[in-house]
């Protein structure tokens, strides 16, 4: 067991405003002396050089605020879900020591619950001949057919990732392989500290216009340059390149799509994400939805800090 600070996680799909949440409710509590850093968990943010397309949080955004979950590793480096763990468990007992507060936010569900329910990624049978196999059919034949294979073995699991995830295909069929597809999901072990969850929901018709929105945004803000520096210095069929957007701005620079209708395909693609991330999320218990669209979101959130920092959330 590690020292755990409290924790409050907010959870929710893409462009539902977490981040911009997580960071207000932070500098709230530290203003009222209470030192609260924000831990990020997206499976995408953790490459270094993936920054507009991630929507990573700017210098400037983080307003002095400690975040931790962000630029890990380059793109070429494998990065797991237990590397994850492994670094968050480093970031909590300096917190706790210092009587702090730790703000999980993110739409990575399977990072968010490995943290924030306790799961066992250890208990998970791991084989590394078998995933550097894996990830050479993969580079060979593309997703597709790992997705097929996936779905005849481990239907259940198959149904529970992100399908367009390369390395989520990827490391799921790597148990498959080692356990038969029959294996259950490690355990929840509980959280070492109060924990408490929150989500934010966005009703269908603005989601989808902050979607575009963002997309644009994206594309104004340099994504395309971004793209084509990383295609530069590394192999674009890396697993971190399925973080939506990039593909589409390549296609830009390829020819063979228009900027507009990139911007296009880069919000059709992330309404899809969203899709299948309220789809996991509908599975967590014990989360409090708010509107994220209100100000409650801000007043719930903070009200939450402050009753995990007095001692007043249950474990869970």
């Amino acid at each position: 067991m590690i020292a755990a600070p409290p924790l409050l996680v907010i959870a929710g799909a893409t462009a539902t405003g977490k981040t911009g949440l997580a960071i207000r409710v932070a500098l709230a509590m530290r203003e009222e002396g209470v030192p609260a850093e924000v831990i990020s968990a997206d499976s995408r943010q953790v490459f270094q050089g993936l920054d507009i397309g991630t929507a990573k949080a700017t210098l400037a955004e983080r307003q002095g605020v400690p975040h931790h979950g962000l630029d890990l590793v380059a793109p070429d480096t494998p990065f797991s879900v237990a590397d994850f763990v492994a670094h968050v468990e480093d970031v909590l007992p300096p917190l706790a020591a210092a009587g702090g507060l730790a703000i999980l936010v993110g739409g990575t569900g399977l990072y968010l619950r490995a943290i924030a329910r306790g799961l066992d990624t250890a208990a998970l049978p791991s084989d590394p001949a078998v995933r550097a196999r894996l990830e050479t059919e993969f580079l060979a034949v593309g997703l597709e057919p790992l997705v097929e294979r996936l779905r005849t073995v481990a239907p259940d699991r198959a149904a529970r990732i992100d399908a367009q995830n390369p390395r989520r295909v990827v490391r799921a069929l790597e148990i498959a392989t080692l356990d038969g597809g029959q294996g259950p999901l490690p355990a929840a072990r509980g959280y070492d500290g109060p924990v408490t969850w929150i989500g934010l929901t966005v009703d269908a018709s603005t989601h989808a216009s902050r979607i575009a929105k963002r997309a644009r945004a994206q594309f104004d803000a340099g994504l395309i340059e971004e793209a084509r520096a990383l295609r530069e210095r590394y192999d674009p069929a890396l697993p971190a390149f399925s973080a939506i957007g990039y593909r589409e701005a390549w296609a830009v620079l390829d020819g063979t799509l228009t900027r507009e209708a990139a911007i296009a395909e880069d919000a059709r693609r992330n309404q899809a994400f969203a899709k299948r991330q309220r789809t996991w999320f509908r599975a967590e218990p014990d989360v409090t939805w708010l509107d994220g669209t209100a100000e409650a979101p801000d007043e719930a959130a903070l009200g939450a800090a402050r009753r995990l920092v007095g001692g007043q959330e249950l474990r869970r």
